[in-house]
């Protein structure tokens, strides 16, 4: 490991750690454009510039420098500072003073480093290059004559994204970042490069000049367009969130976050349910708390009662449905809205057991039914990881892109019985072999021909489970946990045919099969489940209470409020709270803190925060498996209410699934 002074501090730094790293160690700010933590390095802006001895008497790239045994590295002498004027005068000659209108104003790197290592003035007086601003799809907004050609966006659509759909042309001072032929970046991850860009050549399409980031209010929260568990940010002003930003977790999503974590939010002001409705003469009509609340009550259900929980549900909510369901004698549970049936007497069955983090470090992985790029866009970026790193992957599904090399081995799930010589040898010397089961191979019912298959492709080892499932909901093992698993599924509860059926934000069900049934809706947006309701409860979005989830490799996380309900709307679990009143069983906590002791008494996984303890003890299903495989989700963009709702979501699925064009307006 080198040892080096940096201004006199001496540090210690791993092998192969730039010189970058190592005055970062020491506590020392280098500015840098080009360089990121996670991206490879380029060296193109020179702003990271420091004095190093033994070397030439010259400024040197200290993130394209290695660090090394007895060098001095000066990061404030006289000739730094000179050396780093000269680069931001350079920076600057081109660059636009378009701070007063560009939404990267108050959080720009140009900005910050212009004060904190310019000059202060510029001796440039030609007239400056304009560039035309290109089209990058509904989420990337451009102004290219802002570019530094600092490359972030380019490194990252090929080696984190994996779609290569962002390049450079030309060469010199006619240098133009841009999407080749100028079409949508089709990435699930494209509204990344507005985070990464340094200036305000790319910024979100979305939120342009809605907001300044000093107006809004900072509350940091849990996504649940997926069951990732990706941690976000919500910059809210007033009673509305005008973004969504990921938070920095480098278990879950690094520092990334999807297409529909970002701007999905549009969707929470539209189609929401402010008041109680209650179904009179066919139609819904306006009513009171006590109006909706009287109307169930006037059911008479006693112990004939079911809860289905939605795929955005916290665990809060799910919790008191149930403790209300117990009171009245019913056990009648269901967290798999659409249809899905399969073992989950073993957590540890249904979990991404190596962890999100960890499957990067596989060596040999067979998917089974899963589209990584839509059902877990962030999965997939660290399988992309472990391909970079050597590992093999084989799939068995219809072929698809997942923007690495993968080795279809066919459509047919009796392949899972006899597979392949190269997977088998493949498997026989990984040293850390997994499998991925995803949502269309869970439909099919392969969850237990895939258990079969731990032993002979070796994925128990010491410190290694590599049996993983996927999850498509950001509910879904927080609802398993809660026992929202029936035996049967949706259809063991349909054949119970209970009085009064509890729609927890469930829009996906197949209503018809509860015809007799008196259904309550209990959600936030006026959608599939709410036009099936005999009663609607409007409850809150995740952006509108404190929350606990569970995202698919068991880890329990907590978000927070960042703006209240709209109207008569209501956290979800008071509205069960005050029902369980009326009903005549009043359920036993009044606060969001005496439920949380309650839940965490009841499934003390539940209450603290981290991955949650599954021993490995799988039950024993027929390995019998056949028949081609139908992955689950048709459409990335319109997977739940929100993104339904939601303007900015309807323009990516039209454009980007659908292939509609849409003309800018000088066109």
């Amino acid at each position: 490991m080198p040892k080096l002074k940096v201004d006199g501090i001496e540090v210690e730094v791993p092998a192969g750690a730039t010189v970058l790293q190592a005055c970062e160690a020491a506590g020392k700010e280098i500015p840098r454009f080009c360089y990121h933590e996670r991206l490879s390095i380029a060296g193109n802006c020179r702003m990271c510039l420091v004095e190093v001895k033994p070397g030439p008497p010259k400024p040197q790239a200290s993130c394209a420098l290695p660090a090394g045994d007895n060098q001095e590295v000066f990061t404030q002498s006289p000739m730094v500072k000179k050396a780093r004027e000269g680069v931001m005068e350079f920076l600057l000659i081109n660059h636009p003073l378009d701070c007063p209108i560009c939404d990267q104003g108050g959080e720009c790197d140009l900005q910050d480093q212009s004060v904190a290592y310019g000059k202060g003035q510029s001796r440039f007086h030609e007239n400056k290059r304009a560039v035309t601003d290109k089209y990058m799809g509904p989420i990337v907004k451009t102004t290219m004559t802002r570019c530094i050609q600092c490359t972030r966006c380019v490194r990252f659509a090929e080696e984190v994204s994996g779609v290569e759909e962002i390049g450079a042309l030309y060469r010199g001072e006619n240098m133009q970042i841009t999407s080749y032929l100028e079409q949508a970046v089709t990435s699930e991850l494209s509204g990344n490069v507005v985070d990464l860009c340094p200036v305000g050549a790319l910024t979100s399409k979305p939120y342009a000049f809605e907001a300044r980031p000093w107006e809004l209010k900072k509350s940091y929260g849990i996504d649940v367009m997926d069951a990732v568990g990706t941690n976000v940010r919500f910059d809210s002003r007033g009673r509305q969130v005008l973004r969504v930003l990921p938070r920095i977790n480098e278990d879950v999503n690094e520092e990334w976050a999807s297409d529909k974590t970002r701007h999905a939010v549009d969707g929470l002001v539209r189609r929401r349910l402010d008041r109680p409705y209650v179904r009179k003469g066919g139609k819904l009509v306006e009513a009171s708390w006590a109006d909706a609340f009287a109307a169930i009550k006037a059911v008479k259900a006693g112990s004939s009662m079911a809860a289905v929980a939605g795929d955005q549900l916290d665990c809060e909510t799910m919790y008191a449905a149930k403790a209300l369901l117990a009171q009245m004698g019913s056990t009648l549970l269901e967290g798999r809205q659409t249809g899905m049936d399969y073992d989950v007497t073993n957590l540890a069955a249904v979990n991404f057991n190596s962890t999100i983090a960890g499957i990067e470090t596989a060596d040999a992985i067979l998917l089974v039914g899963t589209n990584l790029r839509w059902e877990a866009p962030l999965i997939n970026t660290r399988v992309r990881k472990a391909v970079k790193r050597g590992a093999k992957v084989f799939a068995i599904g219809e072929a698809l892109d997942l923007s690495y090399k993968v080795e279809w081995l066919g459509n047919d799930l009796g392949l899972l019985g006899s597979l392949p010589q190269a997977v088998t040898d493949a498997f026989a010397g990984a040293q850390r072999p997994a499998l991925i089961l995803g949502g269309g191979g869970l439909k099919a019912g392969a969850q237990g021909a895939t258990l079969a298959l731990a032993g002979p492709l070796g994925l128990i080892r010491d410190g290694w489970n590599g049996y993983n499932v996927v999850h498509l909901a950001a509910a879904r093992m927080g609802a398993l946990m809660l026992g929202y698993g029936a035996k049967g599924g949706i259809a063991d509860l349909a054949a119970a045919a209970p009085k009064l059926l509890f729609l927890l934000g469930a829009d996906d069900v197949d209503v018809a099969k509860f015809d007799k049934s008196f259904k309550v809706y209990i959600g936030h947006h006026g959608d599939a489940g709410a036009a099936a309701a005999d009663v609607i409860l409007p409850g809150a979005a995740y952006t509108e209470k404190p929350g606990t989830y569970v995202n698919t490799e068991g880890r329990v996380q907590r978000g927070d409020r960042a703006v209240f309900p709209p109207g008569d709307a209501r956290e979800d679990w008071a509205i069960l709270r005050a029902l369980s009143e009326v009903l005549g069983h009043k359920l036993p906590f009044d606060s969001l803190d005496a439920l949380r002791a309650a839940m965490a008494a009841d499934v003390p996984d539940l209450g603290r925060e981290g991955l949650a303890a599954y021993p490995w003890a799988p039950p024993a299903l027929p390995a019998a498996a056949s028949g081609p495989v139908g992955y689950p989700v048709k459409d990335f963009y319109l997977t739940n209410p929100i993104a339904r709702a939601s303007d900015t979501m309807q323009r990516c699925s039209a454009e980007l699934i659908h292939g509609q064009s849409f003309a800018e307006a000088a066109e």
